[in-house]
């Protein structure tokens, strides 16, 4: 599993037990740090293109 993969799953379990605890700040961690992986996704696709035109695939 990637790195983005399991920052998804944390965010997500940390989002989760912060509703069902009332703790918002815990819920906004978790909304971060999924946020935090989304962001990691987006940068590596843009990277793998930027890779493959100075490659030529």
């Amino acid at each position: 599993m990637s790195d983005r993969k399991t920052d998804e799953i944390k965010g997500r379990a940390k989002e989760a037990a912060g509703a069902v605890a009332g703790d918002d700040e815990l819920k906004n961690e978790g909304k971060t740090d999924q946020a935090a992986a989304s962001v990691k996704e987006k940068v590596e696709g843009a990277v793998d293109k930027v890779k493959d035109k100075l490659t030529g695939k």
